[in-house]
């Protein structure tokens, strides 16, 4: 297969994967500590090795939702020498859908018959 057509597909994929893992890559930040947006930002950035991306809007426009269906709230804060920012943290119903979809779903990769495919 040639290189241009490999890295096409490739890059295709990974436009794909990445919209469905934004999720789970805002939860995590949030597991950390609570966050304003361009921490959260900054921390997928960094843990992901610069794999994912996220625009400040789009990250916003996520954070609304979630806010609105209860699995995230934020407190307002003083920031440093500037505005005040929000500080944004999984809610209990927030924490329990994190866990349930990791139980479902990342811990399978932890399956001795999936670690073993991964490395052929």
């Amino acid at each position: 297969m040639n290189d241009k057509l490999l890295n096409e597909l490739l890059t295709s994929w990974e436009e794909t994967y990445k919209k469905g893992q934004l999720t789970l890559w805002i939860f995590l930040s949030l597991k950390e500590k609570p966050k304003y947006v361009d921490e959260i930002r900054q921390f997928i950035s960094e843990k992901s090795n610069g794999t994912m991306q996220c625009e400040e809007q789009s990250l916003y426009r996520i954070l609304r939702k979630f806010e609105h269906i209860d699995i995230l709230k934020y407190e307002t804060q003083k920031g440093n020498k500037g505005p005040e920012r929000k500080y944004y943290q999984l809610t209990n119903l927030g924490n329990e859908l994190f866990e349930k979809f990791v139980t479902r779903n990342i811990n399978l990769f932890y399956n001795e018959e999936i670690k073993n495919l991964l490395k052929n």
